[in-house]
């Protein structure tokens, strides 16, 4: 009787025993589980963190060698990314350069800037360029070179902008701004290998009289083409 009562407490503690080391097993899975989770969250985080530190030194690095390899005569004052005038989204590609008149006549490039500076705030529209070439001969970069500016319509993501005031209605360019972005066109095509095919205007997109006095005289188009192309031959864009 003795024997088979103390067989009897052996088995209850060897269930006893095996309950616990069960148990603590189960605690250990559970808390490795949890610590790795707590693991792969920080690394996520981390590695989020790191990516989104590269992106923004990417950014600033670009921005960076643009202010070093432009020419002199560009003035650059990006806009703040904000979804009205700069989105910050990146451009698939840079297939051509697109030329616009502002349909303002008299208004000047620093003025066209702040207003698309001041469409984060009115959001009256969703408009700018990445420059604007001023009556005086002036220019301004809104927008980097690898940026999205909204100009050019269901072409905004493969080219680059270039805005043009003018001093009447007439939409010609005076003899300083058309100089001048003959310069700036011939750089951008430079830097970007485009030929003749690239040069093309607003109404080659979507049909809108702009910039109007090179729609409505079809040769002096040509002839600003043709400009652009001797400028890069002779290089004469790298000059002031």
């Amino acid at each position: 009787m003795y024997k088979k009562q103390h067989r009897n407490q052996n088995k209850l503690h060897k269930v006893i025993v095996v309950a616990i080391v069960s148990t603590i097993f189960l605690l250990c899975l559970c808390f490795y589980g949890i610590l790795k989770n707590e693991i792969l969250l920080y690394t996520n985080k981390q590695a989020t963190n790191a990516v989104e530190a590269q992106a923004a030194a990417s950014n600033a690095k670009a921005e960076e060698k643009e202010e070093i390899t432009k020419p002199d005569w560009i003035t650059q004052d990006f806009l703040e990314i904000n979804e009205y005038s700069r989105p910050g989204k990146k451009l698939v590609a840079v297939n051509a350069i697109v030329i616009h008149y502002t349909g303002n006549p008299g208004t000047t490039a620093v003025q066209h800037r702040h207003y698309y500076s001041e469409l984060a705030t009115t959001h009256e529209a969703s408009v700018s360029s990445n420059y604007v070439v001023g009556i005086e001969g002036e220019v301004i970069q809104c927008i980097p070179t690898d940026e999205v500016a909204y100009a050019s319509n269901d072409r905004n993501s493969d080219t680059l902008s270039i805005e043009v005031c003018h001093k009447d209605k007439s939409g010609k360019f005076t003899d300083a701004s058309y100089e001048s972005t003959v310069k700036l066109t011939a750089y951008l095509c430079e830097k970007f290998n485009l030929g003749e095919d690239g040069i093309i205007r607003h109404y080659d997109v979507t049909g809108k009289i702009c910039p109007k006095y090179f729609v409505d005289h079809e040769h002096a188009w040509l002839q600003f083409k043709k400009d652009v192309i001797q400028s890069m031959e002779t290089e004469s864009w790298k000059f002031n």
